[in-house]
């Protein structure tokens, strides 16, 4: 069996979800490359085989993780850059991934991309999750940017009715809703997971507990449960052994549904406390790099979390992901974005990207809020894009 997610590809932008301004951007591609920037799993490879599909021009997909050296990057990125299409008159350039260079051994891979676009006769499109990242910034100059959303609950559900409907799926509702709901705005996620449980033709609620999760999100309810659900500090202290996820994540999940579960503010305070010390142990073992003392962090947050409260809870809690992960992850590319426009600051004034936050940022935001001519005559003079004007102007 094919996997669903090559079986109902978009084969073309009109059957893109969710990402109206994006698609509308897509369409207007010309030469200066297209930076696609977004969480994961929400349409931005997908989009750019609809667009080749769309207009019958072929698609030479190269992922930057594979090319992560200069010499690979001019070896293959280079002539998919310059040689003519064997199969269409035109063909679209995706460089994938780009954000996967990172580190000592990627060394002049960003640079090596932006050398290699120059004079590309062809459409040049890359990817990544987080574009702010000042090591990108050569490249954020030489591309439009354009910002993919992470897609809503409704969005994927409409896709997973479709697929439904296509593969003669019996279905219930509330089944489908909760697959789309655990996906946490990964499509990809969702359909992979449709289709591990619709084998047999029939997705119904009972379905649902045969369910392979993922160890990054489902299985981390049933550690949560040897957290919340005992007050022996030994069966707690092993909570995590099996799972995947780091301690900064595991935390998140912990805070998030603590509240839900420790009632009584007694308990819920002193559960906090020793959430807190993991926290400062945790920020400690960073600062001085001290990893032996790991341990006290996945004590503190899961056996003292465990013994805090006096009696088990009977009640039933549905546990689930934080949204926290997402809120930092928003966070921080607002604050990637400033960096990159204090960046381009700090060098027309001769001062320190830090100053130039401190200093200069909050008057732009205010000019470029109540005067729009003033702003466009510094947008043109620093070379902001489009998306810094916009940040700007929030």
């Amino acid at each position: 069996m094919n996997p669903f997610i090559r079986s109902y590809q978009p084969s073309s932008l009109a059957e893109i979800r969710g990402q109206e301004k994006a698609v509308k951007e897509l369409r207007a591609i010309g030469k200066q490359p297209l930076l696609l920037y977004g969480p994961s799993g929400c349409g931005k490879t997908c989009s750019v085989y609809a667009l080749g599909n769309e207009k019958g021009w072929e698609v030479i997909e190269i992922n930057a993780s594979d090319v992560r050296s200069k010499a690979a990057i001019e070896e293959r990125i280079g002539p998919a850059l310059h040689q003519q299409s064997l199969f269409a008159t035109q063909k679209i350039v995706l460089i994938d991934e780009v954000d996967s260079l990172s580190g000592n051994k990627d060394r002049g891979g960003v640079s090596a991309i932006v050398q290699v676009m120059k004079g590309s006769p062809f459409p040049v499109i890359l990817t990544a999750n987080n574009p702010w990242d000042p090591k990108y910034s050569s490249l954020r100059s030489k591309c439009r940017l354009v910002e993919f959303n992470e897609l809503s609950h409704e969005a994927i559900l409409v896709i997973l009715r479709r697929i439904c409907e296509k593969e003669a799926i019996v279905y219930d509702e509330s089944s489908l809703s909760s697959i789309a709901h655990r996906s946490g705005g990964d499509c990809r996620a969702a359909i992979n997971d449709l289709q591990s449980l619709a084998a047999g033709k029939r997705l119904m609620k009972e379905d649902l507990d045969a369910l392979s999760y993922r160890n990054k999100i489902e299985s981390m309810p049933k550690a949560l449960v040897k957290v919340f659900k005992t007050t022996d500090a030994d069966i707690a202290l092993h909570a995590f052994d099996d799972i995947e996820e780091d301690p900064d994540k595991a935390m998140l999940w912990i805070e998030e549904n603590l509240p839900k579960e420790y009632t009584k503010p007694k308990d819920l305070a002193a559960a906090f406390r020793f959430l807190s010390q993991a926290d400062i142990f945790r920020r400690r073992i960073r600062r001085w790099q001290h990893w032996r003392f790991l341990i006290y962090v996945n004590a503190l947050m899961t056996a003292g979390v465990a013994v805090a409260k006096k009696n088990k809870y009977k009640s039933f809690v549905q546990y689930k992901q934080t949204t926290r992960i997402l809120k930092i992850w928003k966070a921080n590319m607002q604050y990637m974005k400033r960096k990159a426009i204090a960046g381009k600051v700090a060098r027309k004034t001769h001062c320190s990207t830090r100053v130039a936050i401190q200093s200069t940022i909050p008057y732009l935001e205010i000019i470029f809020k109540k005067d729009k001519k003033e702003g466009e005559k510094i947008s043109k003079d620093l070379g902001l894009q489009e998306e810094e004007v916009k940040w700007l102007e929030k």
